[in-house]
Parts: C-alpha cells; sequence; structure tokens
C-alpha cells in the first residue's frame, strides 16, 4: 500500500488528496512514455504503440478559462485511457509567446511608469518582456496541473526557445529559397493601436448601427459607410452582367466631388475623372448596385484595383488619421474626417440620402481597436499548392475532422484563400532574417504590386530584392554597396507562423522519429484554420507527412443565458474557482458531462452534480473495502462467477459499460460515455447490487463470492472512472490490500 491512506471515516475532501496525488503522478515519471512500464504476455513484450497529442497552446499572457478546461480534459481522458491501454502516450505541452498580445500587455505596464516602448528602445524593450515572462509566463500550466493534466511536463516548449526559434527562421528561409515568399505592397489589415498588419483571420467582428451615405458621382449614387475614403477613390465599379450600368462600362466619366483644398469653412467643389469598371466581386444587391472603388483602403477593393491597373492613392495612415493627401482634412482621425465630409457633401448638393445600416465591424483580436485597412509593403507566403495539399488530405480521409459539419468550414477557406500576411509592426516575436543595405534606401527601389495571378501564387514571380538578403547570420560584407553593416529587418513573424510549426518545431531528432506524426489535436473551432489547418500544412511541407490523425473540434463554453463567456465584459468564469470549492474531478464532470458537441451553456449545476457523484463513489468504496477486508488476495484477483441472478445482471452490466466506454472514448463521444459510467456506478451497482448484497453476504454459501463480486466491480469501476476522475479514483485505489502501482498505468 502506497504511503498516504485515505481517511473513509470523513467525508471524501480533494483539498486533502488532489495536490499530493499530483505530485505522486508527477514523481512517477509516468507522464514521460519514455518511463512507462512495457507491458509482457509471458516472456513476450507487448507491441508498443503510440499516442500522441498536441496541448492547444495557452498564451503565455493567459490565465485559465472554461474553455482551456474543456480544451484539455478531453485530451486527458485520451491520453489516460490510452497508457491505461499500455500504449506508449505522449501529450505535448507549451505555451505560445503570443507576439502582440504579450507586447501590449508589457506597454500597459510602461504606460503606467509613464513610458513607451520607444523610450526603452527594441533591446531593452525585449529584455523587459523576458523578465515579464519569467515572472508571469508560466502560471498557466501551473494553473492546467490543477486540472489533473498527464501532460509530459519535461517535454513543455515555448515558442521562442532558442531551438523552436531556429526551426521558425529555418521555415522562413526554407519558404524563400522555394519562391514561395515575396514581399510586396499591399493593402492589408491594420490596427491602429498595436501598429501592425493583421491576417484576415485574426479579426474579430463586432456589430455595429451604422449610416450608409448615397453619394453623388456623376450619373451614378453610390452606397458607402466610410465617405472619409472618398478621396483615395480611383475607380467607379459595376458588375458585368447589370444592364443599367452597361453603357459606361470601359469609360472614364468627368465628375463632380468635393475638394480637398481650401478651407475647412468653405466647402467647394470640383471635377474629377474616374474610371468604370466591370468586375465579378461587386455585390448587386448592395447599395445602387454600382459601387465607388478606393483601392488603398479596402480589400476587396484592392483587388479590383489590381484587375484593373487602377491606381493606389492613400489618404489614411498608420495611426487611423487623414494624411496629407486628404488636404484640408489631414491631421483628422477617421470618424471626425466624416461626419465633416458628411457635412461638406451635404453642403454642396452631393449627398443624395443617408439610412440606417447594420454590419459588422472588424476589429483586432487583441485590443479591439476597429480595423483601418491601408497599404503596407509585408511579406506574404503563397498559398495556392499549400493550401491544396491540406484540402487533398481531408477530401483522402488521412486527416478526419469532427464534427463533420467543420469539414466544410476547412474547405471553404482553403479554397477561397489568399496569400498569407507572415510580417508583423511589432517587437517580441520572432525576427525576420532579412537584412537590408543602408545605402540601398528602399525609396530608390520599386515595389511591384503584385497583379491577380502573381498573388494567387505563381511560381515564375519575379522579385525586385530593394537591397536585401534572406539569411541565417547577417552577412559580415554587404554584397550591393560593399561597405554597410547591414541593418537586420525590425519585423516579426506572425505568432501563427510560428504556432503551426507546433507538432515537430523545438523537438530533438529521436523525439521527431519517435512522436512524429501524432494521433489528435483538440480545440475550439476558432482557431480550427488560425492553427489546426496550419499545423497541417506546414507538416506536409517540413515532416513531408501529415502531423496528427484527427482534429477534435468541440463546442464554445457559453454563459448559462447564452452569452460568450468573456473576463472584460464580466461573463468569464474561472474554472479554479470549481477546482477550489468542489474538487478537479468535479469540475472535469461538469465539463464533460454538458459536453455533447454542442455550445455548452454553463450550468453550475454540473458541478455540484460532480461533487455528489465524487461522495457517492467515495462512501461506496468505504463500503466495499470494509466489507471486503478479510478477502484473501488469491480471490482479489480473479474475476468471479455469478451464483445469483444479481450476480449476473452486475457483471453482464459491467462488461457491458467496459465494452460502451472504450467505444466512446475511442470515437471521442466523451459526455455518453460518463452519462453511461454514472447511470452504471450510481443505479447499477450502488442502487442495486449493493443494497442487495448485504442480504446475500448474511447467507455464509453467497459471503465469499459477493465479497468478490463487489471488490471486483468496484476495483474495475474505478479504472473506467479515472480517465473521467483521476483524483478520487487513484486516492481510493491506492487503498485496495494488493495495489502496488498507481492506477494511471494498471491495466485497462
Amino acid at each position: 500500500m502506497w504511503a498516504m491512506g485515505a481517511d473513509f471515516s470523513k467525508p471524501y475532501d480533494p483539498k486533502q488528496t488532489e495536490s499530493e496525488i499530483y505530485d505522486l503522478w508527477e514523481k512517477s515519471g509516468y507522464f514521460n512514455p519514455d518511463n512507462l512500464p512495457i507491458r509482457k504476455i509471458g516472456n513476450r513484450k507487448l507491441k508498443i504503440e503510440n499516442y500522441v497529442v498536441y496541448m492547444p497552446l495557452p498564451n503565455v499572457t493567459g490565465t485559465l478559462h472554461m474553455g482551456h478546461a474543456l480544451d484539455n480534459t478531453t485530451p486527458d481522458i485520451l491520453i489516460r485511457y490510452y497508457r491505461m491501454k499500455g500504449v506508449r502516450t505522449l501529450w505535448f505541452p507549451g505555451t505560445d509567446h503570443a507576439g502582440i498580445a504579450t507586447q501590449y500587455v508589457v506597454e500597459k505596464q510602461l504606460k503606467k511608469e509613464g513610458k513607451t516602448r520607444f523610450d526603452l528602445g527594441r533591446e531593452k524593450f525585449i529584455e523587459r518582456v523576458w523578465e515579464w515572462k519569467k515572472e508571469y509566463g508560466g502560471k498557466i500550466l501551473e494553473q492546467l496541473k490543477k486540472l489533473g493534466l498527464s501532460a509530459d511536463w519535461s517535454r513543455a516548449r515555448f515558442t521562442m526557445d532558442d531551438a523552436y526559434a531556429a526551426d521558425v527562421i529555418d521555415a522562413f528561409i526554407h519558404y524563400y529559397e522555394k519562391g514561395m515568399l515575396y514581399r510586396g505592397l499591399r493593402t492589408v489589415n491594420w490596427c491602429p493601436r498595436c501598429q501592425t498588419s493583421l491576417s484576415d483571420l485574426e479579426l474579430e467582428y463586432k456589430e455595429e448601427q451604422t449610416t450608409l451615405y448615397y453619394i453623388k458621382y456623376g450619373p451614378f449614387t453610390l452606397a458607402t459607410t466610410r465617405p472619409e475614403t472618398k478621396f483615395g477613390d480611383t475607380g467607379i465599379a459595376v458588375h458585368p452582367r447589370d444592364p443599367k450600368y452597361k453603357q459606361y462600362v470601359g469609360k472614364e466619366l468627368e465628375i463632380e466631388s468635393l475638394s480637398v483644398d481650401g478651407s475647412l469653412d468653405t466647402p467647394v467643389k470640383k471635377k474629377n475623372k474616374i474610371a468604370v469598371v466591370a468586375d465579378e466581386a461587386v455585390d448587386r444587391e448592395f447599395g445602387t448596385g454600382a459601387v465607388k472603388v478606393t483601392p488603398a483602403h479596402d480589400l476587396t477593393d484592392f483587388e479590383i484595383g489590381n484587375r484593373h491597373d487602377l491606381p493606389l492613392v492613400q489618404v489614411i495612415d498608420e495611426r487611423g488619421r487623414m494624411n496629407e493627401k486628404a488636404g484640408k482634412y489631414a491631421g483628422m482621425k477617421t470618424e471626425d474626417a466624416r461626419k465633416k465630409i458628411v457635412e461638406d457633401l451635404k453642403t454642396v448638393g452631393l449627398l443624395e440620402k443617408e439610412e440606417s445600416y447594420g454590419h459588422n465591424l472588424a476589429v483586432c483580436y487583441r485590443c479591439g481597436h476597429a480595423i483601418e485597412p491601408i497599404p503596407s509593403t509585408q511579406w506574404f507566403l503563397k498559398m495556392e499548392r499549400l493550401a491544396k495539399e491540406a484540402l487533398d488530405v481531408v477530401k483522402k480521409k488521412k486527416v478526419i475532422i469532427q464534427p463533420k459539419n467543420f469539414e466544410k468550414t476547412y474547405g471553404s477557406w482553403l479554397s477561397n484563400i489568399k496569400d498569407w500576411t507572415i510580417s508583423r509592426q511589432i517587437w517580441w516575436g520572432h525576427q525576420l532574417p532579412v537584412y537590408f543595405c543602408k545605402n540601398k534606401q528602399e525609396a530608390n527601389s520599386k515595389f511591384q504590386i503584385p497583379n491577380d495571378k502573381q498573388t494567387r501564387n505563381s511560381e515564375n514571380e519575379t522579385q525586385n530584392t530593394g537591397g536585401f538578403v534572406v539569411a541565417k547570420e547577417k552577412p559580415k560584407t554587404c554584397p550591393f554597396c560593399k561597405k554597410c553593416d547591414m541593418e537586420q529587418s525590425p519585423d516579426v513573424l506572425d505568432t501563427w507562423f510560428s504556432s503551426a510549426l507546433w507538432p515537430f518545431a523545438g523537438l530533438s531528432k529521436e523525439d521527431r522519429k519517435k512522436y512524429y506524426p501524432g494521433n489528435l489535436v483538440s480545440n475550439a473551432r476558432e482557431i480550427l484554420n488560425l492553427w489546426d489547418t496550419r499545423m497541417i500544412f506546414s507538416g506536409l511541407e517540413f515532416m513531408g507527412n501529415i502531423p496528427f490523425r484527427n482534429v477534435l473540434i468541440h463546442g464554445t463554453v457559453l454563459t448559462k443565458d447564452g452569452k460568450r463567456m468573456s473576463k472584460s465584459l464580466g461573463t468569464g468564469i474561472d474554472p479554479l474557482k470549481y477546482v477550489d470549492e468542489y474538487g478537479a474531478d468535479a469540475t472535469r464532470f461538469a465539463v464533460i458531462w454538458q459536453a455533447s458537441g454542442q455550445d455548452i451553456r454553463w450550468d453550475e449545476a454540473a458541478v455540484i452534480a460532480g461533487r455528489k457523484f465524487t461522495n457517492k463513489i467515495w462512501n461506496a468504496s468505504r463500503f466495499v473495502l470494509e466489507q471486503t477486508k478479510d478477502l484473501k488476495s488469491a480471490n482479489l484477483n480473479k474475476k468471479p462467477t455469478a451464483k445469483t441472478k444479481a450476480d449476473t445482471k452486475i457483471l453482464k452490466a459491467l462488461e457491458k459499460t467496459k465494452k460502451n466506454t472504450g467505444k466512446y472514448i475511442e470515437s471521442f463521444q466523451f459526455s455518453r460515455a460518463l452519462h453511461e459510467l454514472y447511470d452504471f456506478f450510481w443505479h447499477e451497482f450502488c442502487d442495486r447490487y449493493l443494497e442487495i448484497s448485504k442480504k446475500q453476504m448474511e447467507d455464509e454459501k453467497l459471503k465469499k463470492n459477493t465479497q468478490a463480486i463487489l471488490f471486483y466491480t468496484l476495483r474495475e469501476s474505478l479504472k473506467l472512472l479515472h480517465p473521467f476522475l483521476p483524483f478520487i479514483t487513484e486516492t481510493i485505489y491506492r487503498e485496495f490490500p494488493d495495489t502496488s502501482s498507481l492506477l494511471m498505468i494498471e491495466k485497462w
């Protein structure tokens, strides 16, 4: 028997056992698959199989929330199940450096000190971030341990670790040398607060009631929600099959517009020339069916402008203010400029009407600031081939996405994919291995705006380097001017670029050989394409094989009234609150009990039900162990036979539960498995057989056999329950008279 004993004279108290049990698991070394005992049949070793899971990387800035609890409880069930099945199980844990989020947190600290990152300079600021990471960065992993997760913490990685960072830089160079990276000027999603570009997947959308303004453009009336961008208009687009505007297509019209010259107090008209083009991207149902084209300030307009060679005129800057091209409106915030421009349009008679309009406003997924599309020179990864390969492995069922309906989400994004903006204008992250000649200024270099075919991955696209070199280390001699000390690009890589390499980056050669590919990644639907999809094409590109067999998408944990959980809105729920009050097992029970595949409307009643269930297990175990304490060890290891109808019924129900539990776990039906276990243990075993056993044990002829059935059923039940409720099952199992090992490695 293990050293620490359970006090069955008292009600079960998770606070008294959980931390000690977890310490016991960690000290055993069994979270590390290399330490697991190899089972034998006689003198023959069993064939060792792997089961490898990748932890959905929590941000280094993160603290535990209910989404993390769901993200990680289901993989832990699988890891514990397969470990007991004799499989070599490995759960890779770690944290993501979360470039934008972490920089934002540290900048907020500096702001309290009256400083900015520019006051410190890049080097000192990065030192400050590392200091923050050292103090706070491991917090979330320690919190995850409180849920009982059996990840191999000895293999925990951080995406800014030296070995990991080296693999990230190698990936960038690999893509560049294969001609899959290009640098160009394109309209991108820009966050004025974070001062960086963002990909489409890094945007969130907020419902907003705004105004649709109908502005006269010669013979056209065009509807827009952003009149402040009109000074960047370089075209009018109509649908090719719209008969209303057919006569204007291909012509350049002279129209009256609002002048940017003169005084703000005196709005005046002026005449401009503008081209009319036909393009399939136009939505005939929006406004009047004709739209203004502002290539510098709308991503769709940029594509239209590219296809029709329309000029790129930027009128809004990186701060979200009107620039010098806006003339007298220069320096105004966009929202202020909008009000003034609308007022002036009315004055000169160019505003036809206004109407209320509901739409989704794009905001930064980290700081919540409204996105401002602007032209910016960025690095882009060509996606056509990568997307096709990622689509193929799902179509061919090499990678299974469950539930199946998410295959559509996956396929839709990859089928309509744009090249990935992988550069970010922040300081915290993997700095691009790009070195510029100081004497060959970018102002003297022509950066092409790739046309549509080039942006869609033309393999023979030419690149003007503009005086830069891509290399692991800075060249000792500048290859351009032969005399300058080359300067590294200040940009860093998108955080998702590095996390896309998670299944293999930073691993030893031995681990890559032994544990790649893995089996599973499990996470919420919002990161299916942000992370899972990118891991798939990265694994195919760099390892020549899929990174995992299964992608498991779970529902979102909502508040009881169906609202999205948010700490900032006061609707967030900390799972550690329940761990402290009811125990980790009760919290895990509540998470899985409600996780039927749909979104979860969190109900605390499920935690209370979980606590009652652990009490039931505790009390039933106390009864069984007390009733069977005089059984000889020989009788403990045998599967008993039935002597009564009640015996037959409980043993049959147990076998059915065993079979179904395994089947449901392997098919990811965790809630169904838990419901069946609950019904078996509470009703079949406790409510029925325990009561009947009391009478049977009064009969000397039935006593020993009934005791054996009680003991056997309890032992097997604890094994079945262990992946779901690991703490209480391990605690009770150590009280068994013949226990010589941990339940976590007992045979399933």
